[in-house]
């Protein structure tokens, strides 16, 4: 076994490894850029040596500086863990070369998987059923016209090299297709350095479900059964699960058996995962395979007992696999979710700057729940431009499907973050659909189930009551210390028990309200309200128990108010007396600043792009930039006809968000 491995990776990843190497007793190394001089995973590992400048095409996707960190330290092997150089052929030879084992299959298995064109050659040679398309790269896009035309719209370009929705885009009709290639190309090139594209029919009403595949160095090749992953967003996968809720055993077994039949046909020998694209009938097809470890291997392992890095490190090791396929179970149902820095309320758009506030669930058991968090983050630790968004994966485990789901939720609502912008409040939102909570998934998910965008889940009879009893509680609480202050006479601020709570644009008559120890009673709207409040003045999470069972609930102070968020829903709370609620409602609403005559920037982010002129007439719908955050493209287009005025930046240029880009007429 290893003494020493390092890790070519950041991030949440590079600290997942570093848990299984401690706990294996082998020693790490982390490499990190500038940008994550100060990260996570250079403080937990034993050792770390920087490789370059924030840019990942600068530091972490250089392989000769990976080498040479090896060599500084005598690491004898390397975790690539997933995305950078996790799926390079060279980075593996180099390796070889340099004495140090790669910790992932071997370099003509990633060549023959890697190469999406190439895989699909190979996956139908194996008798693997693939999805109708042109198989092979195309040259330009009057190629791609073609292809289109000759398969039928609507059809997805997709790069060749890579994963993770990078240089990916459905394109629904042909006026689509120029704008497609350019962006999967540029997002390609800048993630994989390869810019190679191809096209093929996308499926309606689509499943991704994937195999998670094990082979080791002995020519035995296991599948440790199906994870669905149909909650994505611009091809970005959002929340996971295992096993699907649309399997059968028989379709399981089918596309298991498909894809060991894959990786022995490669001779694929370490932890490596088959995607399928699965319709309403359960007929599957082959989309792609993904020669490392993926993020979403959390969920397999809560239900198999297995921990995949280990085994990858004894594979590497050239250790036989512990076990045969007879052994895999399936143990219960897991659920992760993925945290991600963006604003849900404004179209997802990434958000940088500081952890003020991180405070994750606890982990561990509760009673039949596990709940897991995999993180490279820290409270006051930086969202950096240059690197993927994700903050955290939290998991649960339960015996059933919906236990899961329920204890996902409920972390969700525990799990605390102040400083950016994130998605728990639609993660939480989408434990409490029904859709969802009915296994009723497909890729088309979110873009149904929200046409109109993200806006909070509508506050339902129930939680306006529970809302109203909180920000009633929360007032007496500090009302109550306010009246203890030197030279205050006792209760003398408490005087009223009649209260106005003004829940967003709703109010709700709160009377004879009273909180003895954690008993809050109120007449809430003419009805008895009764419930247990656990919370003390700078708790973040407040718990309520009452008939409608136990919540967590987060309370942020805001200007006249409070900030309640609770299961996908957020509100304003304000807490005034009658007499001046009543003058409330005189009080004129500030109007926002008219800013339809001005491109804004959505996000920090640099302009890859500039497409118009100043002068230039513009319709409806045409491009008129193109922002990069997070390594993801960010196409701005035109909400209505115009005329170009001015132009405030250039290609290359760095803006923060809400940075005028340019003006109309």
């Amino acid at each position: 076994m290893f003494q020493k491995i390092l890790i070519a990776n950041r991030g949440e990843i590079a600290c997942r490894v570093i848990k299984t190497a401690r706990r294996m007793g082998i020693k790490t190394v982390a490499v990190y850029s500038d940008a994550d001089k100060d990260a996570l995973h250079v403080e937990m590992a034993d050792e770390a040596v920087r490789i370059g400048p924030a840019a990942s095409a600068q530091s972490y996707l250089v392989a000769e500086r990976i080498v040479q960190a090896c060599r500084d330290t005598g690491a004898q092997a390397v975790h690539p863990g997933y995305g950078f150089l996790s799926e390079r052929e060279s980075f593996a030879q180099v390796l070889a070369a340099a004495g140090v084992t790669f910790i992932g299959p071997n370099p003509q298995a990633i060549a023959a998987m890697g190469d999406k064109i190439e895989s699909k050659k190979l996956a139908v040679k194996a008798g693997v059923t693939t999805v109708p398309g042109f198989v092979g790269e195309i040259k330009d896009a009057s190629h791609a016209k073609q292809i289109a035309s000759d398969i039928g719209y609507p059809v997805m370009v997709k790069a060749s090299a890579g994963g993770g929705g990078k240089g990916l885009r459905i394109v629904h009709n042909e006026k689509e297709i120029v704008q497609a290639i350019q962006s999967s190309q540029n997002e390609a090139r800048a993630s994989f350095g390869d810019d190679r594209l191809f096209v093929e029919k996308f499926v309606t009403e689509p499943r991704h479900i994937e195999i998670q595949v094990l082979g080791d160095k002995h020519g035995n090749v296991i599948y440790l059964n199906e994870r669905e992953c149909s909650i994505q967003r611009r091809h970005q996968k959002v929340i996971e699960e295992a096993p699907s809720p649309f399997l059968d055993e028989k379709t399981r077994q089918a596309m298991g058996e498909q894809a060991v039949a894959l990786a022995k046909a490669v001779g694929y020998d370490s932890a490596g995962t088959v995607e399928f694209i699965v319709d309403r009938d359960r007929n599957f097809y082959f989309l792609e395979m993904n020669t490392r470890l993926q993020v979403e291997h959390p969920v397999t392992e809560l239900i198999t007992g297995l921990d995949l890095v280990e085994l990858m490190i004894r594979i590497a090791a050239e250790e036989p696999l512990p076990i045969s396929q007879s052994d895999v179970k399936i143990h219960g149902w897991a659920v992760e979710a993925r945290i991600y820095a963006e604003d849900p309320y404004r179209g997802f758009l990434p958000s940088t700057g500081r952890l003020s506030r991180y405070r994750p669930p606890a982990e561990g058991r509760r009673g039949e729940i596990l709940v897991r968090n995999d993180t490279g983050v820290y409270e006051g630790g930086e969202i950096s431009i240059y690197y993927d968004p994700m903050i955290a994966k939290l998991c649960t485990h339960g015996l059933s499907r919906d236990a899961a789901v329920t204890a996902m939720g409920e972390a969700l609502d525990e799990f605390y973050i102040e400083g950016i912008n994130h998605n728990i409040p639609f993660l939480a939102a989408i434990m409490h659909n029904e859709r969802f909570r009915q296994g009723r998934l497909s890729t088309g998910f979110i873009a149904e189930e929200f046409p109109d965008g993200f806006h909070g889940r509508s506050v339902d009879e129930t939680t306006l009551r529970r809302f109203a009893a909180i920000a009633t509680a929360v007032k007496l609480v500090r009302t109550e210390r306010a009246s203890r202050v030197s030279g205050q006479l006792n209760g003398a601020l408490v005087s009223s028990r009649s209260f106005v709570v003004a829940l967003s644009e709703q109010e709700v008559e709160v009377r004879d309200a009273s909180l003895k120890g954690e008993e809050f009673r109120a007449q809430i709207e003419g009805k008895e309200y009764s419930g247990r409040i656990v919370w003390r003045i700078g708790q973040k999470i407040l718990r309520l128990e009452d008939e409608g069972g136990v919540a967590a609930i987060k309370v942020s102070r805001e200007p006249g108010g409070y900030r309640l968020t609770h299961a996908g829903i957020e509100v304003t709370a304000s807490v005034r007396v009658p007499a001046i609620a009543r003058l409330a409602r005189l009080m004129p609403q500030k109007a926002p600043p008219d800013t339809s005559k001005f491109l804004l920037c959505p996000m920090p982010g640099l302009v890859v792009s500039i497409n118009v002129s100043e002068g230039s007439e513009v319709k409806a719908g045409e491009t008129l930039a193109v922002v990069e955050a997070m390594k993801m493209e960010n196409v701005l287009t035109a909400e209505r006809d115009g005329i170009v005025k001015k132009i405030n930046v250039g290609k290359g240029d760095s803006l923060a968000l809400d940075d005028v880009i340019l003006e109309f007429a």
